[in-house]
């Protein structure tokens, strides 16, 4: 899939126009609601830590929802009609804790992920590095909202003193703490980073619309959280008419997108495993994955044949791969 400017002709006038609007208009709500959320993170210092999880961090997530609200109002009300293209099973629960992986190709991609998520899930997040913490405002938002931040060791330092590989997990166990008290949806973009052809082509990878998995972010996601998730869900976006800039979705020039959402079966096997230390479980892990992105693949090539109308019906991925 193309980049969308290379497939239309420039943005118009009135296209223009909605998109200064529309991001004037999202300016303004994170503004508006950005300082109560920085502020509730404060008084989560000053409160014990049970009213905290009972009542601040409940209203931190409807100011985040409210605001994530105002982006699919203005999606649904202010920008043209899009085709939207859905598959998802039917019993998703904001009550519910997943963990969400999922195709990346641009940075509407999260626009679209909370705009369906948002009835349907709780409130997307993913790991941050600590660092991100010193970015004004933006850094302190992620540490209220609770997305896990986390101090990670270099390849290097790990090489030079193998004892930090123990303190990186210990650290990332830390990191997760505060979701399990709640529900969450905890995201991991497999690819590393959003597709394009140069990366696509410099990678070999062999399949025509993804870039390859980087299971390592997954594997300890599931050995600290698996055996209390609810769920692995699959998310699978397309955008049939070429791969958008943010700055062409809120303009309105994105007409039709496809979202197909699965639950995958985690395996007993990959819930006892140790990716970090046993070679041989990470290697079965590392096929497994592989096996996930076969059929992402699949289900890609079957999402555009349906927008195509070639295929209407979106079968089930093939997921029996290590399910024993």
């Amino acid at each position: 899939m193309a980049r969308i400017s290379a497939l239309s002709s420039p943005a118009t006038l009135l296209e223009r126009a909605r998109g200064t609007l529309i991001g004037a208009t999202i300016t303004a709500s994170t503004f508006t609601i950005g300082p109560s959320v920085l502020a509730s993170g404060l008084l989560r210092t000053l409160v014990s830590k049970q009213f905290a999880e009972q009542k601040i961090d409940v209203l931190t997530l409807k100011l985040a929802n409210k605001w994530i609200g105002l982006n699919s109002w203005l999606i649904d009300r202010v920008l043209p009609e899009i085709d939207w293209q859905l598959t998802m099973p039917t019993d998703l629960s904001l009550d519910k804790q997943y963990l969400l992986i999922c195709n990346h190709q641009s940075w509407v991609d999260t626009t679209v992920m909370q705009h369906i998520g948002l009835p349907r899930m709780p409130l997307t997040r993913f790991f941050t590095k600590w660092e991100l913490i010193f970015i004004p405002f933006l850094g302190l938002a992620f540490k209220v909202l609770g997305f896990p931040m986390m101090k990670r060791h270099s390849k290097e330092a790990v090489a030079k003193n193998p004892a930090l590989k123990l303190q990186d997990m210990l650290e990332a166990k830390r990191a997760c703490e505060g979701l399990l008290h709640q529900p969450f949806t905890l995201l991991n973009y497999l690819e590393g980073t959003r597709f394009t052809a140069k990366k696509h082509a410099s990678q070999q990878s062999p399949y025509p619309n993804l870039l390859r998995p980087k299971a390592g972010g997954l594997g300890l996601a599931i050995q600290i959280l698996g055996k209390q998730v609810d769920g692995l869900i699959d998310m699978t976006i397309v955008y049939p008419d070429g791969i958008p800039g943010y700055g062409d979705f809120w303009m309105g020039r994105v007409r039709r997108i496809g979202v197909d959402l699965r639950e995958i079966p985690i395996p007993d096997w990959v819930l006892v495993g140790d990716y970090e230390e046993d070679r041989e479980f990470r290697a079965k892990f590392h096929t497994w994955v592989t096996a996930l992105w076969v059929n992402k693949q699949h289900t890609i090539d079957q999402m555009l044949n349906r927008f195509n109308h070639t295929d209407d019906v979106l079968a089930p991925a093939n997921i029996q791969l290590g399910a024993k």
